[in-house]
């Protein structure tokens, strides 16, 4: 479990210190910072695919990423603590300011501490290289990097917002690239074609009831690898009472979106990664739709982690105070709280947690 993450100099966010719960739901004003928390771990993802200086030059270059640019932050850095079987291990890093308008590590470090922290161990991989070196070191041998590779790795983010004619979800895609569903969804032909072949068809048939009760036409995906060898498929459907086969263009943006996050959701319990991050899942959905995917959500953190925004308060009602982290612009810096429950019992007893938050009684409103 990421227990908690301290994060400063990243974009709006100068400084940063939140615990994470199972189910972590951000609520706030546009332009307050939620979406940056985000896109910090989209960079991490970045990050351990090799990828931080490509992530850093399609954002802006570095002075998009540091809080106000280099003249008034010269570094980013970022801590994260996990919990493992009553252990506590600590990723940190520092990225600084470095020529061509980019960032380079000044420090990049793995700390475990065991048990009751009786036992520890620090690894320092370093400093002034412009890519992470845990893969590197996992490589070499490192089980503290190993370990470290597994735990960042398994912390996602995606994003099914692009529902476009040329979103990869509405193309064809390669049948074996079925291990985990891909931020963009991309592969999700591929995936729904194994976990209905495969002994986890446990998973599948849930995925298409639930799809059925947002989408009422709906009846079964019609999934038939083609090309050359049959290594390409592409996402058919079927609609009730119909023979007819469509393709993924006839679905709509907000029933494909849907789709995607059902799939997320309730793929096998074993296959779901470390913690699951989606920006605003409520875009384009129906109301009734809205109810369905947020009660997978709270599904899904009974087994995993799930960090979520929204700006919808009729999805915020379908959670606890306990899960929202409010997150407010003061003026220069995003601030990030946790509402007091017992303050909030009062008001709950007469107006709804989504209009509580409209009242702006928690913050997270427009000033």
């Amino acid at each position: 479990m990421l227990r908690r993450v301290i994060l400063n100099g990243f974009k709006s966010i100068k400084t940063m210190d939140i615990e994470l719960n199972n189910l972590n739901v951000l609520i706030g004003a546009n332009g307050a910072g939620k979406s940056n928390l985000i896109s910090f771990f989209k960079m991490l993802n970045e990050m351990m695919a090799g990828r931080l200086q490509e992530y850093i030059g399609a954002s802006g270059r570095a002075h998009s990423l540091l809080h106000f640019g280099p003249k008034v932050t010269l570094q980013l850095k970022a801590s994260l603590e996990f919990e493992v079987e009553n252990a506590r291990d600590i990723y940190t890093m520092r990225l600084f300011h470095a020529a061509g308008d980019t960032l380079v590590f000044a420090e990049e470090t793995l700390s475990f501490a065991g048990a009751g922290y009786l036992s520890s161990k620090t690894v320092s991989l370093g400093s002034g290289h412009q890519e992470t070196r845990i893969g590197e070191s996992a490589g070499a041998g490192e089980k503290t990097a190993t370990v470290f590779r597994n735990l960042l790795n398994s912390c996602r983010v995606y994003h099914f917002h692009d529902t476009s004619p040329t979103a990869r979800v509405r193309q064809y895609c390669y049948i074996g690239d079925n291990r985990w569903l891909m931020p963009d969804a991309g592969n999700l032909a591929a995936l729904l074609y194994r976990l209905r072949n495969e002994n986890s068809r446990s998973a599948y048939h849930p995925i298409v009831t639930t799809i059925r009760l947002i989408a009422p036409f709906f009846d079964d995906f019609d999934l038939e690898p083609t090309g050359p060898n049959k290594r390409d498929i592409i996402l058919n459907w079927r609609e009730k009472g119909s023979d007819q086969v469509f393709g993924p263009h006839q679905f709509s943006d907000g029933t494909l979106r849907a789709i995607c996050l059902v799939t997320l959701l309730l793929q096998p319990e074993s296959e779901l990664p470390g913690l699951i991050i989606v920006d605003e899942p409520e875009l384009g959905l129906h109301p009734y739709a809205l109810n369905v995917i947020a009660a997978l959500f709270s599904k899904a953190s009974h087994h995993t982690q799930v960090l979520i925004s929204t700006q919808s308060s009729t999805f915020l009602n379908n959670f606890d105070p306990k899960d929202v982290i409010v997150v407010n612009r003061e003026g220069r810096e995003s601030q990030f709280t946790r509402p007091d429950p017992d303050k909030l019992e009062a008001w709950l007893e007469e107006y709804s947690l989504g209009e509580i938050w409209e009242k702006n009684v928690i913050g997270g409103g427009p000033h």
